[in-house]
Parts: structure tokens; C-alpha cells; sequence
């Protein structure tokens, strides 16, 4: 399928592995020029070396701040901005119950402000070119996963809130943007890569349980609709989130 993103500039957050990655690359294969982002340097350089129109700028998007330099630097690079995707986050933090304030001051960092910080600094060249914004969210964001940390879950929640209540006032400049919540994803590293390697019994009863179709998803699963939702495909879709989770939740 011709998703129609062929030329198109590209920034991602977080893309020097897993999800940020795939989905970077995923434009990449499409023929877009893209920057990859991500505190790292050294990690993100690896990431993308050899590789046309495939830039990297580092720099912590949790830090308003540095938020619009990397814009600056990308739109430098780039020429312009067409597409951005916030990816930006991390699910480790303190178990239910035992929270304090540092935990939810880093989980809000990473999972809320990063985005906001990243979409603040963008909008202006979005305005430019009509452009699109992806925020990576999660399942826990929506509904209670048993075991999930409070503070990430709430920062997603908050996440899916700013998707929705955003949507109103960039659609007004031409600017749509979308949230994608995966559940259970699998790559090199990864929770559940480690989970797998611990006690892939106990994975597989998990799978059987409560995800409809028994398996655990793909960083390409997510990349593929994250570039579905940023082409003129999806051009009446803003304020939504899109699940991605095999079924696993259920509201």
C-alpha cells in the first residue's frame, strides 16, 4: 500500500531502539528523510549509521529547553517538519502503593512533559506544512493493568488527555494529532524480552489468559499504524487513540 509519505520530514523522539526505533525506521523504508532523537548520543549514532536521509539529534526533550533546540537543529536538517512523533517514555517505576514524590516527578518527565515540551517547540513549523503528531501512550493509560506502576499509568492517562484536548485547537491551524497505546511489545531489551528469559511458562499462561490472540506484539505492529496515522490515509482521524494490544483490554 502507497501510504503517500514518500519525501516527507520526520522527527521521532526517543528512536535510538525499540519502538522509537522500528518506528523510525519505518518511515525511513518510505522513503522519508528523518531525525531520530534520543539522550544517548553514542547509542543514537550506532543506530543510524550508514544510512541516507537518516539524521540524529541528541538531546533530553524532557527539558523545554533542549526541546526546541532539537526542533531547531532537526528543522535545520530537515528543511521543514511534517511529522512528529513523541515516543519518549519509560514504564519502570516504584510498585502500587509505594510511590513517592521523585517517582512521579520522573514518571511525569518522561511520560507527559516530554511530549509537551517536544509538540510546544514543534507546532509552529506543523502549522507550516499541515502536519501530523503521533504520541506513543500505553494501555495502562486507559484502564488498570494489575501490577502496572501508578505514576506511569496516570502520566499516560494524562498523556491520552492532552491528545484529546489538543486536537481542537490544531485542528483549527491544520494540524491533527493522535495517540497510539500499545500493550505487551517485545524487542531486544525489553520487558518482556527479560520476562521471556526468566520464565517463558509463566509468559505464555499470561498470553492465553488475557490476550485474545495468544502472543505479544511487535515493535513493527506499532510502526505500521503509527505510519498509517501520519498519512493522508488517516486525514479525517484527530483526538483518538488507537489500541494496540492483541485485545487485551476491554473498555
Amino acid at each position: 500500500m502507497n501510504l503517500g509519505l514518500a519525501g516527507k520530514r520526520i522527527v521521532v523522539t526517543g528512536a535510538s531502539r525499540g519502538i522509537g526505533l522500528g518506528i523510525a525506521e519505518g518511515f525511513h523504508l518510505e522513503g522519508c528523510a528523518v531525525v531520530s532523537n534520543a539522550r544517548d548520543k553514542a547509542r543514537l549514532e550506532s543506530s543510524i549509521a550508514n544510512r541516507g536521509d537518516w539524521f540524529g539529534v541528541s538531546g533530553d526533550v524532557t527539558d523545554p529547553l533542549k526541546a526546541y533546540a532539537v526542533i531547531q537543529e532537526a528543522v535545520d536538517i530537515l528543511g521543514g517538519l511534517d511529522v512528529l512523533v513523541c515516543n519518549v517514555g519509560s514504564g519502570k517505576s516504584a510498585a502500587p502503593g509505594q510511590e513517592s514524590f521523585t517517582d512521579w516527578q520522573k514518571s511525569l518527565s518522561l511520560n507527559l512533559f516530554s511530549a509537551t515540551n517536544i509538540v510546544e517547540a514543534a507546532i509552529p513549523e506543523l502549522k507550516k506544512t499541515n502536519g501530523v503528531i503521533v504520541c506513543i501512550s500505553s494501555i495502562c493509560g486507559s484502564e488498570v493493568i494489575p501490577g502496572a506502576p501508578v505514576t506511569y499509568s496516570a502520566a499516560k492517562a494524562a498523556l491520552n488527555a492532552y491528545i484529546r484536548g489538543l486536537a481542537l485547537p490544531l485542528g483549527a491551524e491544520g494540524v491533527r494529532i493522535n495517540g497510539v497505546a500499545p500493550g505487551n511489545i517485545i524487542f531486544p531489551g525489553s520487558v518482556w524480552d527479560d520476562k521471556i528469559k526468566s520464565n517463558s511458562i509463566a509468559v505464555d499462561q499470561m498470553l492465553a489468559e488475557k490476550v485474545p490472540l495468544e502472543r505479544l506484539g511487535s515493535v513493527s505492529d506499532v510502526a505500521n499504524l503509527v505510519l498509517w496515522l501520519s498519512s493522508p490515509l488517516s486525514g479525517f482521524i484527530t483526538g483518538s487513540l488507537h489500541v494496540c494490544d492483541g485485545g487485551q483490554t476491554r473498555t
